[in-house]
């Protein structure tokens, strides 16, 4: 059994995210009902299809950017 590499587990949640998160904003007004419950509401949801769209992006700014300044206070 062959062990998967972290890295393309990372590539395939990020396409896989970034496929979801495309159909629930762009795409499911325009597209008719796809049967998946988790799609149906993200695509009916006119508010927080978004929060979880950005949530994500936004807290690795958050992530990166806490961690760099911790780098330069020990690095100071």
């Amino acid at each position: 059994m062959a062990c998967v590499d972290s890295g393309h587990l990372f590539i395939a949640a990020s396409i896989l995210f970034f496929s979801i998160a495309t159909y629930a904003v762009l795409f499911s007004p325009f597209l008719p009902s796809s049967g998946i419950i988790l799609l149906n509401a993200l695509a009916n949801d006119t508010h927080y299809k978004y929060l979880i769209v950005f949530v994500i992006p936004v807290g690795l700014y958050f992530v990166i950017a806490n961690w760099v300044g911790w780098q330069y206070y020990r690095n100071s």
